[in-house]
């Protein structure tokens, strides 16, 4: 038999380094919620994940790009391929995956269900969306919905059966949700009536399933003003009886859709609640079930949007890492030019892969692409921690962990991801931005992450105006304290001068935002928030570039090889960047803050 050619999807050989060399999956077998698992079992849904992603995602990526959704007659039509490769997904029981076994699940951990669901990012992200959004709508209601709401609408969604939602902005809001208008008013029979718009809905309409299951943010009247008055709804897009069939159609209606420049196999959609189309019970409004308690949806509705962080800059992670498989393959065997010291021009040309700047670009790539995974699947973990760990100390310190690097975890990967795409393109050269190959569609796609669940900005703001400062910076000194954890083990290592820079690099930050913190003005603070993003995320993925560099050991195979190289890459030429960024940062630079609108 022939040699198997390694996928382009992703790689498998980083996948088992980064979860069994490196973060010891196999460990977590040894606690109760994961007793019935093994390494064996882990490595047995990878390979189905693989096998599905390149068999029934990856064919029809392409075809879904160039033959959107489209709106006929109020409902929507797609190609066949996405309801067929959903179907597959569903029936595999991949859904299901990190679910408990009391509602079908397999109970694996995170860590694992997210390096599963990488594939299928990769494959194919329009299609991949359907079920992204549904088991992160079926976890809030697991959380924070009533036994009945559990009953009614998770399995459905763990089975496949139904699709899920979130439904959070509006034409005129955006990200600023204090502006929503979307109106719910109590029934006697305590229900809620719903009046209003949503944009921007992912899934928000289709054929694909039975029914679709929205979580939707509305005002009740007479509550709070902004953001402390927003409550979280339930609304079906057709209604449920006692018995789980499906009932009359809800007054939810697909508006329109959007079209984006990638995505484009997933719905974008616009939705009106309570036009009237439908009155279910001769009423108008569509019907609403509250979860949890009125006033407090934004906090629930973080439950999913956390989640759904993590999971986008997952995405923006392997988008880069397809692309620059893509690329590698390409600069392999495309023959181009010769080496700079070849004299003989009849001398034959070298594959480009030969040219030292061609290297350049694909090793960039490959740190950003595989320091992206590092922080997804390192985040994934930190969630098991949080979940099932031991002690409760434990449980604190890892969920502590996980908030501050959620907005890096979302935010770098869809800030580097498609910079990685970016350079995939250039090793193709004039091909690359062709619709002849594939990596012009990856940038496409890759380019709406840093919009994804709150812009980069939006993350910013979040790590400089919360996180750092919680707990009285107590989130800030424990990753601190993690990070000297790893650079004490470079320690006569060839790594040491590696863990000096990294431990500089940390002392910086430190200081810097004592600086910031110290400008006594909130807006001389936070104008330039996305620099510091930018420099912390910087020094995290050179922390877990260290990491995997010291995980392995002295293996001696071309794979470890590469690791180590990317991590030189890394510490050598992206470590030194985020010096540049403190030194502005230090300088409370009011550039920004001082350029009125109509200079611009």
């Amino acid at each position: 038999m022939g040699r198997v050619a390694p996928s382009l999807i992703l790689s498998r050989r980083d996948l088992d380094f980064l979860l069994h060399e490196w973060l010891d999956v196999e460990a977590l077998t040894k606690r109760a919620r994961f007793a019935e698992h093994s390494r064996e079992t882990f490595d047995a849904v990878l390979d189905l994940a693989e096998q599905i992603a390149t068999e029934h995602f990856a064919p029809h990526n392409r075809k879904a790009d160039e033959n959107e959704p489209r709106m006929v007659d109020g409902t929507v039509e797609m190609i066949p391929e996405v309801a067929q490769a959903l179907k597959v997904f569903a029936e595999a029981g991949l859904m299901a995956g990190e679910f408990d076994e009391e509602h079908g699940g397999m109970q694996l951990p995170h860590v694992v269900g997210q390096a599963v669901f990488a594939w299928f990012k990769a494959a194919n992200v329009g299609t991949s969306a359907y079920p992204f959004l549904t088991m992160g709508n079926a976890r809030l209601l697991l959380a924070h919905g009533s036994p009945e709401q559990i009953e009614t609408y998770v399995r459905p969604e763990v089975e496949g059966r139904w699709f899920g939602t979130m439904a959070l902005s509006e034409p005129q809001a955006g990200s600023s949700l204090s502006d929503i208008t979307t109106k719910a008013v109590r029934q006697d029979d305590g229900t809620y009536r719903l009046t209003g718009n949503k944009m921007w809905i992912s899934g928000g309409d289709h054929e694909l399933t039975e029914n679709i299951v929205h979580l939707v943010l509305a005002k009740v009247p007479g509550g709070p003003l902004g953001v402390k008055g927003i409550s979280l709804f339930v609304v079906p897009k057709f209604l449920v009886e006692d018995d789980g069939s499906l009932g009359e159609r809800n007054d939810v209606v697909l508006a329109g859709l959007n079209h984006k420049m990638g995505y484009r196999g997933t719905t974008n959609t616009l939705l009106n609640f309570g036009e009237g189309v439908h009155t279910p019970g001769g009423r108008a409004g569509a019907v609403g079930y509250l979860v949890g308690e009125e006033n407090r949806g934004l906090t629930y509705m973080f439950h999913m949007m956390n989640e759904a962080r993590i999971g986008v800059g997952m995405g923006a992670t392997v988008l880069g890492y397809t692309g620059y498989l893509h690329a590698l393959e390409y600069a392999r065997t495309r023959t181009q030019g010769r080496p700079a010291g070849a004299k003989d021009p009849a001398t034959p040309p070298v594959p480009i892969v030969e040219h030292p700047d061609v290297r350049r670009m694909l090793l960039a790539a490959k740190s950003y692409a595989e320091g992206g995974l590092a922080l997804g699947l390192y985040c994934a973990r930190l969630v098991d921690e949080e979940q099932t760990a031991e002690r409760p100390d434990d449980r604190a310190r890892a969920h502590l962990l996980l908030e501050m690097l959620t907005p890096i975890a979302k935010a770098w990967p869809s800030q580097w991801g498609p910079v990685a795409d970016d350079l995939a393109i250039q090793v193709h050269g004039g091909y690359g931005y062709t619709r002849d190959y594939p990596v012009e569609q990856f940038y496409r796609d890759n380019r709406l992450n840093p919009i994804h669940e709150g812009t980069n900005g939006i993350q910013a703001l979040d790590l400089l105006g919360r996180k750092v400062v919680m707990q009285g910076g107590a989130g800030l000194a424990l990753l601190g304290e993690t990070i000297a954890a790893t650079t004490a083990r470079a320690a006569g290592t060839e790594w040491a001068a590696f863990a000096a820079d990294l431990d500089a690099a940390v002392a910086r930050m430190g200081s810097v935002t004592g600086t910031l913190w110290g400008a006594g003005d909130p807006e001389v603070t936070l104008a330039n928030a996305h620099v510091y993003l930018e420099a912390a995320g910087h020094l995290v993925v050179a922390w877990l570039w260290l990491a995997q560099a010291l995980a392995t050991g002295t293996a001696e195979s071309d794979f470890h090889h590469g690791k180590r190289q990317a991590a030189r890459y890394f510490w050598r030429w992206e470590l030194p960047r985020v010096h540049h960024r403190f030194d502005l940062l230090e300088s409370l630079d009011r550039t920004v803050l001082d350029t009125p609108p109509n200079w611009l």
